[in-house]
């Protein structure tokens, strides 16, 4: 007797096939990220990252009209700064790159959502996202003095316009420290958008070309995770959740889907997974030369995130991925 169970009976049409889908990927799980850079009509293509740009702040206003247009809810928003110094001044300063982006962002998009990347890498001379020993060329960064330049950078940039505060730097007691900061400054509304399990990876290296924030010398794997470790992330993830964080991020997404997996089973939180520089250029390379099918490993690599349990997605593939969305 041939089994009376017959599976394929669901998957003989497109539209049949669309009923029974068990994960979708819209454009409302998107988060696009952007890089602002001091100037004026500057649009510079990251040789690392073919479609992706350092815009000044009329342009970046250009493409966040065009995100939105487009149905993408978010954007996430790094910058590059004019100067750099051992204090990150331009981080938090009132009139920092991010800063101005931010509040011509609000008022030109104003139903835009803009979360802002907290942390200093891009801002130190020195690559690294804190404070320094004087003469310590090892990157370990003073935890608890660079807390402080965190928190008023989340202030700054919360006080520009920010809609989401995100911090990324890897420090212990981070998101307390930005939460009290946000709480005293009147900002209690103000979401938390934590990095809380962000690896040291070597998928990052184009983003360090769009941000220009490759450390000068040592590296960050005092601060960032070793990319064996999964408790240890979930040992992060608690603390950043009693520390007041309202979502969390698992960077990066592609080989760390394990992980997103876990940190969902062990939180009620929303999740998002950062689709990261290096697994956005590798696809693009494929792609350029014709090895791949690009709009089907797109969407294939953005459903897994959602399989895996992320509620959200950051990824620069957004603006091309929810125009795909609509054909399938």
């Amino acid at each position: 007797m041939f089994p009376i169970n017959r599976p394929r009976r669901l998957r003989q049409t497109v539209r049949l096939r669309r009923m029974v889908r068990e994960t979708i990927v819209t454009a409302n799980d998107l988060i696009y990220p952007l890089f602002a850079v001091p100037g004026e009509k500057i649009a510079t293509e990251v040789k690392s990252m073919p479609g992706v740009y350092q815009l000044s702040v009329d342009k970046i206003i250009d493409e966040a009209k065009e995100v939105y247009e487009l149905g993408i809810p978010s954007i996430i928003l790094f910058g590059i700064p004019k100067t750099k110094d051992t204090a990150a001044t331009e981080a938090w300063h009132d009139h920092g790159i991010i800063q101005q982006a931010t509040t011509a962002i609000k008022e030109a998009v104003p139903n835009l959502v803009v979360i802002v990347d907290t942390c200093l890498c891009e801002y130190t001379n020195h690559g690294h996202c804190g404070y320094l020993n004087v003469g310590d060329l090892t990157g370990r960064v003073l935890n608890d003095p660079t807390l402080e330049l965190l928190k008023k950078t989340a202030v700054s940039q919360a006080k520009a316009g920010a809609d989401i505060i995100a911090p990324s730097g890897m420090m212990d007691g981070l998101v307390q420290a930005v939460r009290s900061g946000l709480d005293e400054a009147g900002f209690n509304d103000t979401p938390i958008l934590s990095y809380a399990a962000k690896y040291a990876s070597a998928y990052y290296g184009p983003f360090r070309d769009a941000a220009e924030s490759s450390p000068q010398f040592g590296d960050r794997r005092s601060y960032q995770m070793d990319p064996g470790n999964v408790r240890e992330a979930l040992k992060e993830v608690k603390l950043d959740v009693e520390e007041g964080a309202d979502m969390l991020i698992v960077k990066p997404a592609l080989s760390y889907m394990d992980v997103i997996w876990r940190v969902k089973e062990i939180t009620d939180i929303p999740i998002a997974a950062y689709n990261v520089s290096g697994e956005y250029s590798m696809v693009k390379a494929a792609a350029l030369n014709g090895w791949i099918d690009e709009k089907k490993v797109i969407l294939e690599t953005l459903t897994s995130f959602k399989r895996a349990g992320a509620d959200l997605i950051l990824t620069y593939h957004a603006k091309d991925a929810v125009q795909w969305l609509e054909e399938v």
